[in-house]
């Protein structure tokens, strides 16, 4: 299988946020069969769902991978696991760390445990900055030019984290 151009969000609100995003980067460093390209700045968001959460780091990363999406999802669940991610079925709960396969080439697919492009994607400023910093001419598939759908994503504060890998 060619390699394909796969974009990971990462985010974190739960037991030092910053230390488990970097050591995610670190982790997808190693995945097999992928190359990781680079990373987004680290950033600070307010978090989405219920009140009383911390603030979330979110930081994206590319990734060039022979991987299926499939293949690459049950990595990325694997790596959350190891950061001791429970899924408890409930969205927008605090999270030791969430991988998110946001991107995966132009592929455009859904079923019960993946789709994408990643189906939020185009709401979260947290998502749609990051991404921006890795490619401001990017196209998402089925949504349009990155560029373009910042002007319907609902605002959200973000404040850029310094990063120490």
């Amino acid at each position: 299988m060619p390699a394909v151009r796969a974009y990971v969000g990462l985010g974190s609100n739960l037991d030092d946020p910053e230390r488990q995003i970097t050591r995610a980067l670190t982790e997808l460093t190693k995945l097999p069969h992928t190359r990781f390209i680079k990373h987004s700045s680290l950033y600070l968001s307010a978090p989405l769902g219920p009140a009383g959460q911390p603030d979330y780091v979110n930081a994206v990363a590319l990734l060039e991978t022979a991987l299926s999406a499939k293949e690459l999802l049950k990595q990325l669940l694997e790596i959350e696991h190891r950061h001791g991610r429970i899924r408890t079925g409930k969205q927008w709960g605090p999270r030791t760390l969430d991988l998110d396969l946001l991107l995966y080439g132009d592929l455009r697919y859904a079923d019960p445990s993946l789709t994408v492009p990643h189906p939020r994607l185009h709401e979260r400023a947290f998502v749609l900055y990051p991404l921006a910093e890795l490619d401001p001419e990017l196209h998402i598939p089925g949504k349009g030019a990155l560029q373009e759908l910042f002007k319907h994503c609902p605002k959200q504060k973000l404040t850029p984290l310094p990063i120490s890998l």
